[in-house]
C-alpha cells in the first residue's frame, strides 16, 4: 500500500511539473514574459541541471529587455558547467545589445570547443540555428566534419544552405545524404516537394531536374532513375516517368509493381494517352491473369468515356468476351461493375445490369465489395427514378461503412439524390454537412451544389429555376445529354432568375465539350468570363478553355493567357495547382 501511495504521487508531482511547463510556455508563446519568468526560474529551482530552463530565463529577460540579468545568468552558468551551447547564448545576448565584438567573441569561443570536441557541434550548432545565425551553424558543421572525417551532416548543412538561398547547393548536398543514407529518402523528398511546391520555384525544379539527370547520367545506380522519376510524377509529367521506370524495369523486373502503380496516377490524373501507353506496357510484360485483368478493364473504362453510340456494340462484345474468359468470380468484380454501369447508362438496359449485380451479390464478397456493388445497384434505382429505394440503398451503405471513404461517397449520393428528386430543403441540410468533409473531392461537390440552392432560393424563393435545373442534372446524369442540352438551353433562353445563368452556361460549356463540339463549348465558357466575373464559375470557365485550346485545338497561344489568369486572379481555385503545371509546360520551364 505504502509502495502505490508513492507511485501515485511521484505520479502526480509528474503532472503538476508538465503542466507548470506548458503554462510557461503558453505565457511566453503569447507575449506574458514576465509570468513566464516566474514560472521557468521556479522549474529551474526543482531541475538546476536542465540548461533549457536556463535558456527560457535568459529568452524572457532579453524580451523584457534586461539584458544584464540575462547575461549574469549564462555567464554564471557557464563558469558552473562549461556547457559549449551557453557561449552562443551570451553572444547572442551582446548582440542583441549591438555589442558584435564581444558577441563574436563568444561565438568563435563555440566553434573552438567543436575543434576540441567535435561531438560538440550538435549543441553547438543546434545552439545558432535556433538564434537564425546560420553562417555560424555552418562553420560548426565544416569544423567538426575536418576533425572527424566519419562524420555526416550534409543534410543538415543542405537545409541551412535553402534558408540562405543557395537552392543549387542544397540540392547537391541533400541527393548526396539521401545516396549515402537511402533510408531517409522519404524524408528528403519531403524537403524538397516543399520548395517544388512553392511560388516561383520555376528556377528551383529546373535545377533540381538537371541535377538528378546529372547524377543519372555518372552513374548507373537505378537509385537514380528511381528519384528522377519520382521527380517527374511530382510535375505530374507522368510520360517521362514512365521512361524512367522502364529503364529501371529492365534492369530490376523486380520492380515491375512501380510501373502498375504509375498506370493508376495516369488514369486518376486523366493523362489518357500516357495511361494507355503504360497499359498495354503491362500486358506486353505480365502473366499475372490479375493484372493482365485489371489492366484491360482500365482500358475499357476509357474507351467507353469517349466512345460515341456508334461504338457501343463492339464495346459489348468486348465486354462480354472479356468475361467468358475470366468468369464471374470476385476476382473479376470490376469487370461485372463495368459490365452494369454499361448496360444500364449507355445501353439502356437495366434488367440485364441489375441482374449482373444481383448474381455478383452471391459471391463470396468483402463488406467493400458488397458495399460496391450495392452502390451500383443504388446508382442504377436512382437512374430509372426509383429515388427512394435509392436512397434507402444508399443509406444502407453509409451505416454499414460510416467512417470510411466509401460511406461518405454513399452520404454524398443520398444527398444528390434528394437533389435530383427536387426536396432542395433536405438536400441543402445534408450539403451543409458534407462541404466540411475530410475528402476534397466529396466536399466540393457538396459546396457546389449547397451554394446552388442558397442562390437560387434567395433570388427565387418558389425555386422555379432551381427546379428545371436539376431535372436537366438528372437528365445529365441519366446520360441523356440531348434531353438534358434541350431543358438547359430553354431555361437559359426563357427564364429570368440571374442566379441562374452562369451555372447552366457553364453545364452547356460541358456537354459540347463532351460531345467534341468545342467551338461551341468555348462559346458558353466564354460568355461566364466576360459576363460573370465575379461569380463561383468563372475559374472553371478559364480552365476548361484552356483545356481545350490546349489539348483538343493544339493552339498553346490562347491556352497560355487563360491559365495564366487563374495563377493570377484564382489562387483559392482547385485548378490553381494543374494549371500552373500547364503554364509552365506551355512557357517551356521544363526544358531549362
Amino acid at each position: 500500500m505504502k509502495n502505490i501511495v508513492t507511485i501515485i504521487a511521484f505520479l502526480w508531482s509528474v503532472a503538476v511539473f508538465a503542466q507548470n511547463e506548458q503554462l510557461a510556455y503558453n505565457y511566453f508563446d503569447k507575449g506574458e514574459f514576465e509570468k513566464a519568468l516566474v514560472i521557468y526560474q521556479d522549474l529551474e529551482k526543482k531541475q538546476p541541471n536542465n540548461t533549457f530552463y536556463i535558456q527560457k530565463i535568459a529568452a524572457c529577460y532579453q524580451q523584457l529587455k534586461q539584458y544584464t540579468e540575462a547575461g549574469k545568468l549564462l555567464a554564471d552558468r557557464l563558469d558552473k558547467t562549461g556547457q559549449p551551447l551557453l557561449y552562443v547564448e551570451l553572444g547572442y545576448n551582446y548582440q542583441l545589445q549591438k555589442e558584435m565584438a564581444k558577441a563574436e567573441k563568444n561565438y568563435k569561443a563555440a566553434i573552438k570547443t567543436v575543434t576540441d570536441n567535435p561531438s560538440n557541434v550538435y549543441a553547438v550548432a543546434n545552439a545558432f540555428e535556433q538564434k537564425t545565425l546560420l553562417e555560424y551553424a555552418l562553420k560548426a558543421y565544416e569544423t567538426a566534419t575536418e576533425i572527424n572525417k566519419s562524420m555526416n551532416f550534409d543534410y543538415q548543412l543542405a537545409l541551412i544552405q535553402g534558408q540562405l538561398g543557395n537552392t543549387d547547393l542544397m540540392i547537391e548536398k541533400l541527393l548526396s545524404y539521401s545516396y549515402s543514407n537511402r533510408q531517409n529518402l522519404v524524408v528528403v523528398q519531403n524537403q524538397l516537394s516543399r520548395f517544388m511546391n512553392e511560388e516561383g520555384s520555376d528556377t528551383f525544379n529546373a535545377s533540381l531536374r538537371k541535377a538528378l539527370l546529372l547524377n543519372t547520367q555518372k552513374t548507373q545506380d537505378i537509385f537514380w532513375n528511381q528519384f528522377l522519376s519520382w521527380y517527374f510524377v511530382q510535375q505530374k509529367e507522368y510520360g517521362k516517368a514512365f521512361i524512367q521506370e522502364k529503364a529501371i524495369f529492365k534492369r530490376d523486373p523486380e520492380l515491375f509493381m512501380n510501373i502498375v502503380n504509375l498506370a493508376q496516377l495516369a488514369i486518376e490524373e486523366k493523362e489518357t494517352a500516357t495511361a494507355r501507353e503504360i497499359l498495354d506496357f503491362i500486358l506486353k510484360h505480365t502473366d499475372d491473369p490479375n493484372l493482365k485483368l485489371q489492366s484491360q478493364v482500365n482500358i475499357l473504362t476509357m474507351d467507353i468515356d469517349t466512345a460515341q453510340e456508334k461504338d457501343y456494340p463492339a464495346l459489348k462484345q468486348r465486354i462480354t468476351a472479356l468475361l467468358t474468359e475470366y468468369g464471374a468470380t470476385p476476382y473479376s468484380l470490376d469487370l461485372q461493375l463495368l459490365k452494369a454501369n454499361f448496360d444500364a447508362f449507355y445501353l439502356k438496359d437495366t434488367k440485364s445490369a441489375v441482374e449482373t449485380l444481383n448474381n455478383a451479390l452471391k459471391l463470396q464478397l468483402n463488406k467493400y465489395q458488397v458495399a460496391e456493388v450495392k452502390m451500383k445497384l443504388s446508382d442504377i434505382l436512382l437512374l430509372d427514378e426509383k429515388f427512394n429505394q435509392a436512397i434507402i440503398y444508399y443509406a444502407q451503405i453509409e451505416e454499414d461503412l460510416k467512417n470510411d471513404a466509401v460511406g461518405h461517397e454513399a452520404s454524398l449520393k443520398v444527398a444528390k439524390s434528394s437533389y435530383f428528386k427536387g426536396d432542395f430543403e433536405w438536400a441543402q441540410k445534408q450539403f451543409k454537412v458534407l462541404k466540411s468533409s475530410v475528402s476534397q473531392l466529396i466536399a466540393n461537390d457538396a459546396l457546389e451544389i449547397y451554394l446552388l440552392i442558397i442562390d437560387n432560393t434567395v433570388e427565387d424563393s418558389t425555386q422555379t429555376a432551381l427546379k428545371k435545373f436539376a431535372k436537366a442534372d438528372f437528365k445529365l446524369y441519366q446520360n441523356k445529354k440531348t434531353e438534358a442540352l434541350a431543358q438547359f438551353k430553354d431555361l437559359l433562353d426563357n427564364d429570368q432568375t440571374k442566379s441562374i445563368k452562369d451555372v447552366t452556361l457553364l453545364r452547356l460549356g460541358e456537354i459540347y465539350e463532351s460531345q467534341g463540339k468545342y467551338d461551341l463549348a468555348l462559346q458558353q465558357y466564354k460568355q461566364i468570363i466576360d459576363n460573370y466575373k465575379e461569380g463561383i464559375y468563372v475559374d472553371e470557365a478559364l480552365f476548361f478553355s484552356a483545356e481545350i485550346y490546349n489539348k483538343k485545338l493544339a493552339d498553346p497561344e490562347k491556352a497560355k493567357p487563360l491559365y495564366e489568369k487563374i495563377l493570377f486572379e484564382h489562387q483559392d481555385s482547385i485548378y490553381f495547382i494543374e494549371a500552373r503545371k500547364q503554364f509552365r509546360l506551355l512557357r517551356g520551364d521544363t526544358n531549362s
